[in-house]
């Protein structure tokens, strides 16, 4: 064998042989330790929210929609001049000639935070006591829209669907939470709207959670469409829309309303 060989063969097991052996008394490498800053993010700061004085006062950054003296906020539905209902005594009261009311202003996703309350001498039964409707939003005249029901359901059966707390005719309340009548319900809304593509058809759902009297009635509910009182629900492309409210035409007692406050989800 050449001796050049040899030399180059013998150098080559002298590594084979010496490279296992330094691995294993080279220092093995640890990872950094975690440190609580890996985890922190810092950016971007949330803005700040005065929360109102009281549980139920409206936060800063709130629109008021009804703080007890005006509805300058409303117009009638039908004409789309004042709203018409009555004011009171810090509340207002259904004007059911006059037909529905709704915002000015259009929205998009909001929180919404709405009182109501039936007369302690409300009459009637079933759909035809204390009636009336929060259109979350509402998307033309008459009752179109997505409606959360008022109605007094305290001791007052009707269908699971249509009483109060319910998203009418589509969703049943987790809870029946109503208060008897003559005291004050509180209606807590997080609304999330349905977005459309191009093309008109639907991109994703409508989905509201609500609280009545701080129950959980309605949990991240993902709707199937506008409410209707007759036929399937469907949707149909919109924007931001108005909020609405129901002047339903039962022989009952009207109804009042106070300390309506709304924030908008950007």
């Amino acid at each position: 064998m050449d001796r050049r060989i040899h030399v180059a063969a013998a150098g080559l097991l002298a590594t084979l042989l010496v490279a296992p052996l330094a691995a294993q008394q080279a220092p093995a490498q640890t990872a950094p330790k975690p440190s609580p800053r890996d985890t922190e993010v810092w950016e971007p700061e949330p803005r700040v929210v005065t929360p109102g004085a009281t549980g139920d006062a409206a936060p800063s950054d709130a629109v008021v929609l009804f703080g007890g003296q005006h509805l300058d906020e409303w117009v009638n539905v039908k004409g789309g001049g004042p709203a018409g209902w009555t004011v009171a005594d810090g509340v207002f009261t259904v004007n059911k000639p006059v037909g529905n009311i709704q915002t000015k202003r259009s929205f998009g996703n909001y929180q919404l935070h709405l009182e109501w309350r039936v007369p302690a001498n409300i009459t009637g039964k079933d759909q035809g006591r204390g009636n009336s409707g929060l259109f979350l939003a509402s998307t033309g005249g008459g009752d179109s829209g997505y409606e959360l029901q008022i109605l007094d359901s305290y001791n007052n059966r009707t269908y699971s669907n249509g009483q109060a707390g319910s998203i009418y005719k589509q969703a049943i309340p987790l809870a029946n939470a109503m208060r008897r009548p003559g005291e004050w319900n509180v209606y807590d809304v997080v609304w999330t709207a349905p977005t459309f593509k191009p093309d008109g058809s639907l991109q994703t759902p409508a989905r509201v959670t609500a609280f009545h009297n701080g129950v959980l009635i309605q949990n991240n509910l993902e709707l199937k469409g506008e409410t209707l009182y007759v036929g399937q629900p469907t949707y149909k492309a919109h924007g931001a829309t108005p909020i609405k409210l129901q002047a339903h035409g039962d022989p009952s007692e009207p109804l009042s309303f106070r300390n309506i406050w709304i924030r908008e989800l950007k």
